[in-house]
């Protein structure tokens, strides 16, 4: 069941859930995994060679992760060979743009922050 618009949620709070929102969506995963998802229904073979690095474990933990909050919608299709496919619910969208922008940013300034890295380190060492 949602909460309704009215409630008030703080972040800053440490009892508040919207703290544990935060860390689904913070996960590197879920950062790759939804803006895949916003480009249309993918099947679980499909996801895993679009995203490098990741185990077939944590592939599998982090759409769970992301059906069980209601931002991702899992469709069996009920045939042999199994095929399953993950698609966005409307929630789901509704934070796709937000992930995909925070993907490009990362992608935009990667080199800034590794020259900022290499000088930081070259003071430290």
């Amino acid at each position: 069941m949602s909460q309704p618009a009215s409630t008030a949620f703080d972040v800053y709070s440490a009892s508040c859930p919207s703290r544990a929102v935060l860390e689904l969506i913070a996960s590197k995963w879920t950062l790759l995994i939804v803006p895949l998802l916003a480009q249309g229904p993918q099947r679980n073979n499909a996801l895993l060679r679009q995203i490098g690095g990741i185990s077939q474990k944590m592939l599998t933990q982090t759409l769970r992760d992301l059906e069980r909050n209601g931002l991702v919608i899992r469709t069996d299709h009920h045939t042999v060979p199994p095929h399953v496919e993950y698609h966005l619910s409307s929630l789901g969208l509704s934070l796709s743009a937000t992930l995909a922008a925070l993907d490009r940013w990362a992608e935009a300034h990667a080199a800034a922050l590794q020259g900022a890295q290499r000088r930081f380190d070259g003071k430290a060492g």
